[in-house]
């Protein structure tokens, strides 16, 4: 009688023990999530320039993408702002790439909007555009995520659409130059930094043989 009442014994602390646990894995659990949500979209700020330095999501064909957005200062009731677009390089992220390239105080100096659409690392372990892409057609979907996100910042903020420019850098420079040959009508200007013309790649391999020099881009017309 004493061997099972013990064993019983341990078998109800067993038992609490384990709810316990189990309460206290989940609450770990779940405050772990919480802090990866939050960092998730919790915008990672630039060094610091007046203005204000907003985060947004913008959804397409291709799921959905990051953006940060530069607003300078003291705007006045019924300004309307130039906006311009900046496309990061591989292995940069749109505070990095505010950072280097200082265009925020650039920016806030000519009074102007800059925004930053951001690569998921889920569409490019190391975060590039794929502009190349445009045989299976991934390319075109990444253009209309950021024409989505150009959409919802000119409603959103003071934008003077008639004058919208792209620029970017790298893989960026690449992506702006294919934004803007497919819908030229909407951008006033673009600016291509160390990039590949569009019509050189339509693939990987092809990609890697245009950025070595082996590809000349090929006859192309703009969209209509």
């Amino acid at each position: 009688m004493a061997k099972r009442t013990a064993a019983s014994t341990w078998v109800r602390m067993f038992n609490r023990n384990l709810a316990a646990l189990t309460r206290n894995t989940r609450r770990v659990q779940t405050r772990a999530v919480k802090t990866a949500v939050k960092r998730a979209t919790t915008p990672k700020a630039p060094p610091a320039t007046p203005g204000d330095w907003l985060g947004g999501m913008a959804l397409g064909p291709g799921g959905a993408r990051r953006y940060h957005l530069y607003r300078p200062p003291d705007l006045q009731a019924g300004e309307r702002l130039p906006l311009l677009v900046m496309l990061h390089g591989c292995g940069q992220d749109a505070a990095g790439f505010a950072q280097s390239t200082r265009m925020n105080t650039l920016a806030r100096r000519e009074r102007f909007l800059v925004l930053y659409p951001e690569q998921d690392r889920l569409a490019s372990a190391q975060r590039c555009w794929n502009w190349y892409d445009t045989r299976n057609g991934r390319a075109h979907t990444e253009v209309a995520l950021i024409l989505a996100a150009i959409d919802q910042v000119c409603l959103l903020q003071p934008v003077d659409r008639a004058r919208v420019a792209l620029a970017g850098l790298s893989a960026g420079a690449s992506m702006a130059a294919l934004i803007a040959s497919r819908h030229p009508a909407r951008f006033k200007a673009v600016v291509m930094h160390s990039g590949i013309a569009p019509g050189a790649a339509d693939s990987t391999a092809t990609a890697l043989a245009a950025m070595r020099g082996h590809r000349l881009p090929a006859p192309w017309s703009p969209a209509p």
